[in-house]
């Protein structure tokens, strides 16, 4: 910054200003759905989010692995999802880390990485409502910005105090990649569930069957 501006902002906050505002959006995607992507774009289109990584997750700690597609397909599957839209990302950030994935432990390690992006986190009501069994969620809640978006019949006012906590408004779709792996063993159709060429990749690779 030139001496003598008239930015009147302390100099931490203004660092912060320039950073790029990256949004973390953690899931299992398996497989990834239009849900997943309506989200992401709600975020970008109604905060001021500029980017927004899909982190898969090689395995949730409140999820089983059975019926878990390879983390590294599902990586493929986002990628081929977003590859039109230049603000979200697959990202394998995870991948590498240790099993199961922690949140916390995840920001920790972009911290060190020195990356210059202000993060925060993405997750739905639901996961709000069970934050605190989340490892060292205080520190979550307290270092990061939480967008949460709605999910129906989990309205709640879980944490509606923290000012770190950012509910946002976007459509509930009520798809799941556990209705879309149903179907897909069950020989029904998932048109329109997910992108074609995600559908066609799935299809022709006979995953979840």
């Amino acid at each position: 910054m030139k001496s003598g501006s008239s930015l009147n902002v302390p100099l931490k906050h203004y660092y912060f200003w320039l950073m790029i505002k990256t949004a973390l959006y953690f899931g299992s995607f398996n497989p990834v759905h239009v849900g997943h992507l309506i989200i992401a774009e709600s975020i970008l289109d109604s905060t001021e989010i500029d980017e927004v990584w899909m982190v898969v997750s090689p395995l949730n700690p409140f999820k089983e692995k059975k019926g878990l597609l390879d983390h590294r397909k599902r990586l493929e599957l986002i990628e081929m999802a977003t590859r039109s839209n230049s603000r979200v990302f697959g990202s394998d950030i995870e991948f590498d880390l240790p099993i199961p994935s922690y949140t916390i432990d995840t920001l920790a390690h972009l911290k060190k990485k020195g990356l210059k992006r202000a993060f925060s986190v993405i997750m739905g009501e639901d996961n709000l409502q069970g934050l605190h069994k989340w490892k060292n969620y205080e520190e979550l809640i307290s270092e990061h910005d939480v967008y949460v978006y709605p999910r129906l019949g989990y309205e709640t006012d879980n944490l509606k105090e923290v000012s770190s906590i950012k509910r946002v408004k976007a459509p509930i779709i009520e798809i799941s990649s556990t209705a879309i792996r149903q179907r897909i063993k069950e020989g029904g159709s998932i048109k329109y569930l997910t992108l074609e060429r995600v559908e066609q990749r799935i299809l022709e690779e006979g995953w979840y069957k």
